[in-house]
């Protein structure tokens, strides 16, 4: 009793998503081309060594956790070493803090 293999993409199909993708068109219209998902065309194109993912932004943080401790210490009058604690806050949260007491 032999088994058949069920063929995703066809080698026809294949190389016709690889020249679409290196030609810069995007992975919805390959998928809708070849009839499938964009996360199948990802993965067939990453299994074939094509598939270059998108770089990740990386955050930028407009002051350090400890430089954000300082500047509040010097807006309340008191050490960095008092309030040496908070750098275990959120730099959201130490942000948030410190544009309040400058605003004052």
């Amino acid at each position: 009793m032999s088994e058949k293999t069920v063929v995703n993409y066809t080698p026809e199909m294949t190389a016709a998503v690889i020249e679409g993708y290196k030609a810069g068109k995007s992975l919805e219209e390959l998928a809708l081309m070849a009839g499938k998902t964009v996360r199948s065309v990802i993965a067939k194109l990453s299994k074939e060594n094509v598939y270059v993912s998108k770089e990740k932004a990386a955050g930028k943080r407009e002051m350090l956790k400890a430089e954000m401790v300082a500047a509040i210490s010097a807006e309340i009058g008191v050490s960095e070493e008092v309030l040496e604690s908070l750098e275990k806050a959120t730099g959201p949260a130490l942000m948030a803090v410190l544009k309040a007491l400058r605003s004052e």
